[in-house]
């Protein structure tokens, strides 16, 4: 099989109609691919998509590519496998239209065959289209990546072979193989399958053979069962990887086609009484939601952006992800492989009643076993998958119909693989809208009318009263029946009235709000049946602009907007890592709450808001920065919050006491105290018991210049170089207080494609070359144009360039 990117070489436009005439304006532009069609395009105060995109446009878009077909291409099959394009994509070859896809999120082929023209160029287009059809910020356009595929006529398909570890001993694991073989010619064929397992040293282990008959225009599927000696087990300490090769061959041994796909070797279990368990050891589930965005690279997936994001989620101490909501990347399912990352995919947002006005609800009917099908094949060889999530807060679930649809779906599941757990992200508020006033009196009822999101961050405790209500107790009882696992969205109030209303039933908080983990964690902790807590979210991400903003209402034309950020707000702010990649406080506070860290942290309320009121959602956190260098006059009064273990914490200021208090008094791991900044070296002692367990110090800058950092120095042809930029001092202590412009710009062999911050409320781009730093920070990403070096020069009014240099390989 020649399997090859296909990435270079494409255009891309607004598309025209027919009887459209092109102007400059819709010229096609050049690009590469993955690419985020909206993430550059103006955006306004009056986007009909609103707040939901950050106030990012849709639109229609054209790409196209133009590629040789040779003519001893007339003997093999041709194929595009596409990792995901959003969203109703067509693929044209010629003008010919050869195939449909709807989701935005599914692999798809598009088999060129009949349509080719061989010994010439052909041209490819597809088209994808991005209207009012996402809660978040969906990006547009072949997002993620395309391959070319050149195979003989009988091949193994994309997904075509499935790994399974159905046995497992102490001693000896076996693995079950399934290959699929497609024969696309027009007569029979018997062939002979070649299975190999490779250690994670690349040794073999196991092997076997067997033939197989493929009747014309037919698919078969060839089986083997597999013993390993002495298997190494995957888990999140140890993501041992084996690798299973595939041939197709000849009966003479001429090769036609090979496949290859890695696999874990781990046994999962589930009860009420034990829990989660991976490998016969218990595990809860320290977990995060992502949306599928990459920042400033908008919704373009790069392998190396995804890998990053779920190494820096690992060592923030999250060991589980949950794709919210929609099915994760092939890139970053492997990361969570490579990595050691428990993975919650999820199906879907909506099934039979939409959300937003063009969402993907009319067609759900006639395309749902399509869609189980593809998020299935994606995820089946993963060791890192536990369970798949039928959807998010699913506004029929509590009635008759979707009570019938979530067995329908759970089963379809289950259908495709039944060696994983079937969850669902429940919201018993959002599945009784209609009935809310039964359950959540006049004053929610009018909050849920305005805006879900403003009602669930308005109600406070008479939200967890109406989750554990008898009407959502009575009408989610069906659907949650039909689950291995009962995913509660805001529905902490449920975890130990279940435990007595229904003692067989799992739990798992699937989605949570950051500013309650202490809370969510002990029930944790506490309860056997409750198996982790998902929070939203990891990673901050475009789009829900606003939702976790923190909102000073004595701003002059300050006007209360619920959870909707105005313009020009484009984040969401409500990440524990922003989209730069940098822990943000609460990433320490809920590594503290998580029992993985003993040192205390220092977050320190910048001194020019001391003493004002502030707005904030659930969803939010304070205003704090771990910095002690400040633009203000010494003697100015500031708050400094201390997370930590412990009983007590000791504040010191230039080794001057400022005094003891306790940890918990307002807040759980938290101790706070008033005092009055001056510059020099703030230090907090955690003790417990009088005994030190730990400390954190923080130092004032001296004299800053700019500084620039890559994360690696060697990065691969197909990767991306991730470079740091930030205003500090010679010991490398940023000054949050001293935001600036600067500029960027790559020579050699890389040219930048992103460059952002973690400023939650912008005007800027992210296609740079400039931009100002947000406390004191700012992300260059750069990815190569080949083999070679690139050097990245950083610049700013009144300071000295910062450069590096990277190697491309």
């Amino acid at each position: 099989m020649i399997r090859q990117p296909f990435l270079d070489g494409w255009t891309v436009g607004p598309k025209l109609g027919a009887f459209e005439a092109p102007t400059p304006e819709s010229a096609p532009q050049s690009v590469r691919l993955p690419h985020d069609a909206v993430r550059d395009l103006p955006r306004s105060a009056d986007s009909d998509h609103g707040v939901h995109t950050g106030y990012v446009p849709g639109g229609v878009f054209e790409y196209a590519k133009t590629f040789d077909v040779p003519d001893d291409w007339r003997e093999k099959t041709v194929r595009l496998e596409f990792e995901g394009v959003y969203r109703d994509a067509v693929v044209f070859l010629g003008g010919d239209a050869v195939t449909h896809e709807p989701n935005g999120y599914n692999a798809f082929e598009a088999v060129l065959d009949p349509y080719l023209r061989y010994g010439e160029p052909n041209r490819v287009t597809v088209e994808a289209r991005a209207h009012r059809d996402s809660r978040w910020y969906s990006g547009a356009g072949i997002y993620r990546p395309v391959h070319l595929v050149v195979a003989d006529p009988v091949h193994i398909p994309l997904d075509g072979t499935r790994v399974t570890t159905p046995d497992i001993d102490e001693d000896r694991a076996v693995v079950e193989l399934a290959t699929t073989v497609r024969n696309a010619s027009r007569h029979t064929r018997t062939l002979r399958l070649t299975w190999t397992l490779n250690s994670p040293d690349g040794s073999d282990v196991a092997s076997g053979t067997a033939p197989v008959t493929v009747l014309p225009g037919t698919d078969a599927v060839a089986r083997v069962r597999l013993a390993v000696d002495d298997p190494s087990l995957w888990s999140t300490d140890a993501p041992v990887l084996y690798e299973a090769r595939t041939t197709l061959a000849t009966e003479a041994g001429d090769v036609i086609d090979t496949d290859a796909a890695a696999f874990g070797i781990r046994r999962l279990q589930v009860d009420a009484a034990r829990g989660l368990r991976i490998n016969g050891a218990t595990v809860k589930l320290r977990g995060a939601c992502v949306h599928h965005d990459s920042g400033p690279l908008g919704a373009a997936t790069f392998a190396a952006a995804e890998d990053r994001r779920v190494r820096l989620l690992k060592a923030a101490g999250f060991n589980a992800l949950r794709s919210a909501h929609n099915p994760m990347s092939r890139a970053m399912l492997d990361a969570c492989d490579r990595h050691g990352v428990l993975v919650m995919d999820e199906l879907t947002d909506t099934w039979t009643r939409s959300k937003v006005a063009f969402d993907a609800a009319p067609s759900f009917p006639e395309r749902w076993r399509h869609d189980v099908a593809a998020l299935v094949a994606k995820d089946v060889n993963r060791p890192s998958v536990i369970m798949y999530s039928i959807g998010n807060e699913i506004l029929e679930l509590a009635t008759p119909a979707g009570s019938a649809w979530s067995r329908r779906l759970a089963e379809e599941v289950r259908a495709h693989d039944d060696s994983r757990f079937v969850t669902n992200g429940i919201n018993g508020i959002i599945a009784n809208l209609g009935r809310f006033r039964e359950a959540g009196g006049d004053e929610a009822s009018e909050s849920a009318a305005a805006d879900p999101n403003t009602m669930m961050a308005t109600m406070g405790d008479m939200m967890a009263r109406a989750n554990a209500s008898e009407l959502v107790t009575a009408s989610t009882e069906e659907s949650a029946s039909v689950l291995d696992v009962v995913g509660f969205n805001y529905a902490e109030s449920r975890y130990e009235l279940d435990r007595e209303h229904f003692p067989n039933r799992v739990i798992v908080g699937s989605e949570t709000f950051p500013s309650r983990i202490e809370q969510m964690w002990e029930l944790v902790e506490r309860l056997d049946h409750v198996i982790g807590d998902f929070t939203w979210t990891g990673w901050d991400y475009l789009g829900e602009a606003g939702i976790g903003r923190v909102d000073y209402p004595d701003e002059p034309g300050y006007t209360p907007t619920g959870t909707a950020g105005p313009y020009p707000h484009l984040l969401a702010g409500c990440g524990d890592i922003d989209i730069t990649g940098f822990r943000r406080p609460v990433s320490y506070y809920r590594e503290i709450v998580f029992g993985l860290r003993t040192d205390p942290y220092l977050a320190v309320h910048p001194p020019r808001h001391h003493g004002r009121l502030t707005a904030t959602t659930p969803w939010g956190w304070d205003d704090t920065v771990s910095s002690w260098t400040w633009d203000a006059a010494p003697g100015a009064p500031v708050t400094v919050d201390v997370y930590a273990p412990g009983d007590e914490v000791e504040l010191q200021l230039n080794g001057v006491s400022l005094g003891v208090a306790a940890v918990g008094a307002e807040k759980a791991f938290r101790a706070r105290f008033e005092t009055r900044y001056r510059p020099g070296e703030l230090v907090a002692i955690a003790r417990t018991g009088g005994s030190e367990i730990g400390r954190c110090t923080l130092r004032t800058a001296g004299e800053v210049g700019l500084a620039a950092s890559v994360e690696e120095s060697e990065v691969p042809v197909d990767g991306l170089g991730f470079v740091a930029i930030s205003l500090a001092d010679a010991d490398g202590i940023v000054a949050v207080d001293a935001d600036r412009l600067v500029t960027v710009t790559v020579a050699g062999d890389a040219e930048l494609v992103a460059l952002g911050t973690g400023r939650i409320r912008t005007e800027e781009s992210f296609s740079g070359p400039s931009v100002t730093t947000h406390d004191g920070r700012a992300l260059a990403i750069v990815r190569p144009t080949g083999p070679g070096v690139a050097t990245v020069t950083v610049t700013a009014d009144g300071l000295a360039a910062a450069s590096v240099s990277l190697t491309v390989s």
